[in-house]
């Protein structure tokens, strides 16, 4: 599994408007589209569209 990175600005915007708490997600693949998600701690995946 890749490691997840930390979310830019605009990032943990999108990951805020979709109800969710930036601090605990880290960005696995950033596409044009679409934006996969880690949990830092429970390690369960989520796909956000942009």
């Amino acid at each position: 599994m890749k490691n997840g990175k930390k979310s830019t600005r605009n990032q943990a915007k999108m990951i805020k408007d979709a109800g969710l708490n930036p601090k605990n997600w880290l960005i696995v693949k950033n596409l044009n589209d679409t934006m996969e998600i880690i949990h830092r701690e429970t390690r369960n995946k989520r796909v956000i569209t942009k």
